[in-house]
């Protein structure tokens, strides 16, 4: 479980990260709180913060789950091609949201499997 404790740790410090980098945008970019919008750049790495917050909503409960009632090395190894899939997508939304399909599914689909396959083991285990 050490495994899956260090990924939620790099995974929520990726989040933090992305929190500091919308903070630095908005300010060299003059953009004062609350606003969300006036310039592309703030507003796409605005987008990547929230949805990195999206994601990890589904991923963090999933990869535990899936530690506690499957594996947790392959939880912990689906948790690492989530944070890898989330600098994928920062780095290609960034530069064209219209690119960011790798990202998003490197970090969409680790949480959807771990959450299918838990969902599988309890069911089998409860019948």
């Amino acid at each position: 479980m050490e495994a899956v404790a260090i990924v939620t740790v790099l995974a929520l410090v990726q989040y933090c990260y992305f929190g500091v980098q919308v903070g630095s945008v908005r300010g060299k970019k003059g953009i004062k709180a609350p606003a969300q919008s006036g310039d592309e750049e703030f507003e796409r790495m605005n987008r990547v913060h929230l949805n990195t917050l999206e994601q990890l909503i589904v991923m963090l409960p999933a990869m535990w789950m899936f530690a506690h009632f499957i594996n947790p090395l392959w939880a912990a190894g689906a948790g690492v091609i989530f944070i890898i899939g989330r600098f994928i997508y920062r780095s290609a939304y960034l530069k064209d949201p219209g690119s960011r399909t790798i990202g998003f599914v490197m970090s969409y689909l680790p949480g959807i499997v771990m959450l299918i396959w838990v969902l599988i083991k309890a069911l089998l285990s409860y019948i």
